[in-house]
């Protein structure tokens, strides 16, 4: 089988499949296709203004310990090639490959649209989610400042909050999230799926290393706030022997809580991770996929609720059994300590003055 062309440098998809939603689609001329051993090209990520007139998105999925979140960006530079989210860009009429990671949609009036929502009498204090969707620390954050900002409100209202990323750049926020911390009302989770720093590189090219995570999860501890480690995501046949040793790294770190979430590949997610596999992994990619495939009842994905976090099966059961072991092994508790609304306080319609 023909090799692929290189992905475009520091990017995690090689192409752009159609999008399910559009009824005709481009394909590239095959005689103009880079050659496998052309030099990576340089895809720019481009930045849109999201004109959403609110911010805050709520579910009521059983399986998803929150009913309210706050995506400051929509599409992720981050780049991980098996991001579940990908197929969200779908239905702002992008791709869920290369536009996702390179086609970055701002919220830039996030943090005011936090506040009026915070000062409505309809708004019952709950524990928001930053983000779910994708991550509010992403590169373009620390020259934006969004979700720092969203922080400032949070924090005025003391409205609980928590965080999950793949970013050292959390640890900018320390001093917001340790006031929140102190009326128990923050949390903060680093995902790590590898410390094989060659393999992250590959699969998440623009996420911070393990190390600089792991270093985020001890100061932030350090400085009173709850953190711990998401093992996310365990690809089974890839990083699912890496368990234990990311939860004693954890451990060495002071991590507060840990848990994991198997893979999934919704819609075209998983026509990206194979040709990932074909690249990177060849030698594996049979193995991979049919483990998933073992996991999540013969399909690449899962969406009933329950099991589209842990899947099911054997490889499942295994992957459940090597985490409660390891995890025990380690002194981690299972579970975040839940986060309080006792101190909130609606906050003044208006900004600082030194905003």
């Amino acid at each position: 089988m023909a090799q692929p062309p290189p992905p475009p440098r520091g990017r995690g998809a090689v192409d752009n499949p159609a999008n399910r939603f559009e009824r005709l689609s481009l394909e590239a001329d095959p005689a103009e296709a880079p050659r496998c051993d052309a030099e990576p090209r340089v895809e720019p990520t481009l930045f849109f203004r999201d004109t959403a007139r609110s911010v805050i998105s709520r579910n009521d999925s059983p399986d998803i310990p929150f009913e309210t979140s706050l995506n400051p960006y929509r599409g992720c530079e981050h780049g991980c090639v098996y991001c579940y989210a990908r197929p969200t860009h779908e239905y702002l009429g992008f791709s869920c490959g290369l536009d996702f990671e390179a086609r970055i949609l701002v919220k830039e009036d996030a943090p005011e649209l936090l506040r009026d929502e915070l000062c409505r009498r309809s708004w019952i204090p709950q524990a928001l989610a930053l983000s779910g969707v994708t991550d509010p620390y992403q590169p373009i954050e620390r020259r934006l400042r969004l979700t720092r900002r969203c922080l400032e409100v949070l924090a005025e209202a003391r409205n609980p909050v928590s965080l999950i990323t793949k970013s050292a750049l959390v640890v900018r926020d320390v001093d917001l999230l340790a006031e929140l911390a102190r009326h128990r009302a923050a949390s903060v989770a680093l995902s790590i799926t590898t410390l094989d720093d060659g393999l992250r590189r590959r699969l998440e090219p623009r996420a911070a290393s393990a190390d600089l995570r792991f270093d985020a999860i001890a100061r932030l501890r350090e400085a009173g706030v709850p953190a711990g480690v998401s093992v996310a995501p365990v690809i089974p046949g890839l990083n699912d022997h890496e368990i234990p040793r990311i939860l004693a790294r954890a451990a060495e770190a002071g991590a507060a809580f840990a848990s994991y979430i198997v893979l999934r590949l919704p819609h075209g997610v998983a026509g990206l991770f194979q040709g990932w596999l074909d690249r990177h992994v060849p030698d594996r990619k049979a193995k991979v996929l049919a483990r998933v495939r073992d996991a999540r009842g013969g399909r690449m994905s899962d969406s009933c609720f329950g099991a589209r976090m842990r899947g099911e099966g054997p490889v499942a059961d295994l992957i459940a059994d090597v985490f409660r072991v390891a995890r025990e092994h380690a002194g981690i508790p299972a579970r975040e300590s839940e986060l309080s609304t006792e101190a909130f306080r609606r906050p003044s319609g208006q900004g600082s003055l030194f905003d």
